[in-house]
């Protein structure tokens, strides 16, 4: 039996930089990967997949000259899911190379097979060829992720009924499909397809979406999502799903029925926990295959055991998963681990994009800071003529007390770029005067910062800071 000072299961953003970090302090670490290729979930089916499939669907489709051109524009007129699929291939391909040499070159060992605890300290890992293994280690990190929940009454067929990880596989572009489903996958799908001129139909049972964004910036959105024709049922649920001669008929709770060429079930994600004898471990999950954890170490009941990435919920980002196994892996070796700044962006690669950073206006409003608002619409800068941009909205909120960046909202082109300039602003704790007295190239959609500056400083007055 091999001893390992840390034990990763998953390659994925959470696994792959803890694996790597615990390296980079002498550590000797093995990584386990049930799949075919490291790179877990976030490479092979969630935010690499996702994300390509949205860039190619944007370049080949001419959505972003469509402003200047015509709705009817675009650059190849019969785009293919093979046309889809080639450059995902590359892009994958590039990702695993990378992430394989990152293990090479910081002497990160690592096994292909299926791990279960035998008891707190050990696992054993079953190979592709039935070859069992057994690892122990000092501790050990569960980076497994989520796989997409899959209920009983929907009729999964991986060709017209979908899930997230199958809809990258599908032979031919819908001419419609139904999404079951307004979260953040189900809404970065069903804009994708809108953009490829697929007739999109959202549904959710809930009558509101993407409550944790600031709620103006969500009004904007669904503006956009329904002047481009985009159907959206919400406070709807889905009870009835048949398949019937090559098409698929939802009939929802007030007796509505829609007949489509494909249905994507987006509506929620399971922890990948159901494999892993948690209970050898000592361990439980929740009703939905979640771990618990301390939030500042990410060690879960059983001190040596930490968990880190989707595995342990909200926000459920590759960029925070990250950054939770690095630090819980840290705090596994026993070196010192900084707690991350305060405010992280939280991104949406949706047609538009969404971005955010520190407090909603509803938050601010809770906790009864006096605030103010600026805003920009990206058709006010000059970059967003020259770019055809006839939508776009940037929003900051300033406390009138302190005049500190509070929030910073965008929705539009370049949003999850843009974000980053309020997150440092709003980390270091900078004021509205930042904005306003600072230069901005020209032309750029960063201008829209120091107009939304503009905004806010004229409305809020000359207060004299209190900071």
């Amino acid at each position: 039996m091999d001893q390992f000072d840390l034990l990763v299961v998953g390659s994925g953003p959470a696994g792959r930089r803890g694996a790597i970090q615990a390296a980079k302090l002498g550590k000797k670490v093995l990584v386990i990967e049930q799949g075919k290729r490291v790179g877990g979930v976030s490479v092979h089916t969630g935010t690499i997949p996702s994300k390509t499939l949205r860039e190619t669907a944007l370049n080949l489709s001419g959505w972003r000259e469509r402003g200047f051109y015509g709705r009817a524009y675009r650059v190849k007129q019969e785009i293919s899911a093979e046309d889809l699929r080639r450059r995902l291939l590359i892009t994958l391909d590039h990702e695993v190379e990378v992430l394989e040499h990152q293990f090479a070159r910081n002497r990160v060992q690592h096994i292909r097979g299926k791990a279960s605890f035998v008891d707190p300290q050990t696992m054993q890992v079953v190979k592709d060829d039935g070859e069992v293994v057994t690892v122990s280690a000092a501790s050990i990190l569960l980076a497994v992720g989520t796989k997409p929940f899959r209920p009983d009454y929907i009729p999964f067929d991986s060709k017209t009924v979908l899930d997230s990880d199958e809809l990258l596989e599908i032979a031919e572009l819908p001419r419609s499909m139904v999404v079951i489903g307004a979260g953040v996958i189900g809404i970065e799908y069903a804009t994708i397809f809108s953009a490829l001129d697929t007739q999109v139909t959202l549904i959710d049972p809930k009558s509101t979406m993407l409550d944790f964004i600031d709620k103006e910036i969500v009004e904007d959105f669904i503006y956009q999502l329904r002047d481009r024709n985009m159907k959206l049922l919400l406070g709807q649920k889905a009870e009835k799903v048949v398949r019937e001669n090559g098409k698929v008929e939802l009939t929802l709770d007030n007796g509505r029925r829609i007949v489509t060429d494909m249905v994507l079930f987006a509506a929620g994600r399971m922890g990948a926990t159901d494999t892993l004898n948690l209970d050898a471990a000592g361990l439980e999950a929740d009703a939905r295959g979640r771990l618990s954890v301390n939030p500042e170490t990410f060690a879960t009941k059983v001190p040596h055991i930490f968990a880190a990435g989707d595995v342990v919920g909200f926000p459920s980002l590759a960029s925070t998963s990250m950054e939770q196994g690095r630090i819980a892996a840290r705090v596994a070796v026993g070196a010192i681990a900084k707690e991350p700044p305060k405010y992280f962006p939280y991104g949406i690669y949706a047609v538009p994009e969404i971005s955010t950073c520190g407090l909603t206006e509803e938050e601010v409003k809770e906790r009864h800071i006096p605030y103010e608002c600026g805003i920009a619409r990206f058709r006010e800068t000059s970059r967003g003529h020259i770019m055809g941009l006839d939508t776009g909205l940037l929003k900051m909120i300033f406390s009138l007390k302190t005049r500190r960046l509070l929030g910073v909202h965008i929705v539009g082109e370049g949003a999850t770029e843009l974000v980053h300039i309020g997150q440092a602003v709003l980390n270091l704790k900078g004021t509205v005067e930042y904005f306003v007295e600072n230069t901005f190239n020209y032309p750029t959609l960063a201008e829209a910062y120091k107009i939304a500056g503009l905004d806010a400083w004229n409305r809020m007055g000359d207060i004299k800071s209190e900071i």
